[in-house]
């Protein structure tokens, strides 16, 4: 009986999913991968044949502080997220529905976690690394490789307790896609420990101190550089920041309060668990009238320049021209203006009928070969007579006979 018993147990498990007992620290970062044989599905027919959806159990959404996301490139979903102080101590349920596309069925499977508390990390390195994305922090080994760069090198005091206290996608946290779909989108990760940053830490925070202006600068190089790309690892130096009590807190802090402040306790502590944001005057506001002074006086007077340059060309040109036209240029048509004639009436040389009425012929000599017109007192020769014509007489079929 009691072996009937368990084989009956053994095949609810195999249809509805074991249920899994995870562990997260208050202050680390937590992940999970849902796999096809979570839900003792074995192989993949298709591509993206499965899909997951967790949630809380009875709940239509997963903790704040956790995050669900799908990997196309692993075809895995993943969990993932740090819960903060609050979160210690409680145990959540999680519910996870899966989804066959090839024959549309369906299991489900539930996660029991657990949130223990855990001494927070005070001081903390961000930083964003542009060749990765997120699901690739999720290698286990690839953040051993990560972790050792500081326990081994720059932040050997962390040795101990060094762990991965935050990790996000760059485009989630408000990060420009890239232009080419091949390129990375980035993943921001930040580490944490109980230890003080060492010498060469703030050797490094002041290296790259003179680029937080900056919103990205991928060319900068540092002095640790090869240490991370000879581990797989190309840094925005302009992201690289170490928060800590010895560092300033303009970055945790968004309320604008110090850090040696008196904590408050009890109801106060709660009420003032909540972010505070900037007050509405303490916003930045853009002064538009320098920008449009800017955007219109310089070409402006650019313009202006250029224009007068080519003002003083045109005018230097023009009074070439000018000259040039009034240089005396020679007709060759000659004109005559007659005594007998109409004041108003002028008559080319070229003109036959003007030949025909005003040619008087002075001498039949054949020595005299030039046309005298009579103009008045003044005589004009002008070309000499045309020879007159003696051609033959044309036949029938126009030849000269």
């Amino acid at each position: 009986m009691q072996l009937l018993l368990l084989i009956v147990v053994a095949l609810l498990l195999l249809c509805n999913g074991a249920a899994a007992t995870l562990q997260a620290n208050v202050g680390e970062l937590f992940t999970y991968k849902i796999e096809p044989h979570l839900f003792n599905w074995t192989h993949e027919v298709i591509s993206e044949q499965f899909s997951y959806r967790p949630t809380i159990r009875d709940h239509p959404d997963l903790p704040t502080w956790m995050r669900y996301e799908y990997s196309h490139e692993y075809h895995v979903g993943f969990l993932y997220g740090t819960p903060p102080e609050t979160e210690a101590g409680k145990a959540i349920s999680i519910e996870v529905i899966a989804l066959n596309r090839q024959n549309f069925e369906t299991r489900i499977t539930a996660l029991s976690m657990s949130v223990v508390q855990k001494f927070p990390t005070p001081n903390v390195v961000q930083m964003k690394i542009d060749n990765l994305n997120w699901v690739h922090l999720m290698d286990p080994g690839r953040v051993e490789n990560l972790r050792n760069i500081f326990r081994k090198d720059l932040w050997p005091s962390s040795k101990e307790d060094l762990s991965v206290v935050f990790m996000e996608s760059a485009v989630n946290m408000g990060g420009r896609l890239p232009l080419r779909p091949q390129q990375r989108e980035g993943v921001i990760v930040h580490v944490g420990s109980v230890a003080q940053f060492s010498p060469r830490l703030k050797e490094l925070q002041e290296e790259v101190r003179p680029l937080y202006k900056l919103p990205s600068c991928t060319y900068k190089r540092t002095s640790v550089q090869k240490i991370f790309e000879n581990v797989g690892f190309k840094l925005d130096w302009c992201a690289f920041k170490m928060v800590g009590l010895e560092s300033p807190t303009e970055i945790l802090y968004h309320s604008g309060k110090q850090q040696n402040e008196q904590q408050p306790s009890g109801e106060e502590q709660l009420h003032n668990d909540r972010w505070m944001g900037i007050t509405r005057e303490d916003v930045p506001r853009r002064n538009y009238i320098d920008e449009f002074a800017f955007a219109f006086a310089i070409p402006g007077m650019i313009f202006a320049i250029l224009m007068g340059m080519l003002s003083a060309v045109l005018c230097f040109q023009h009074e070439k021209f000018s000259v040039f036209f009034e240089s005396p240029i020679s007709s060759t048509v000659q004109m005559v203006k007659c005594a007998d004639q109409p004041m108003n009436t002028l008559k080319s040389l070229k003109d036959p009928n003007f030949l025909l009425d005003n040619i008087s012929m002075r001498s039949q000599s054949p020595s005299n070969s030039f046309y005298q017109l009579d103009c008045g007192a003044s005589s004009i020769y002008p070309r000499p007579k045309p020879p007159p014509y003696t051609g033959g007489t044309l036949g029938r079929n126009g030849v000269d006979i």
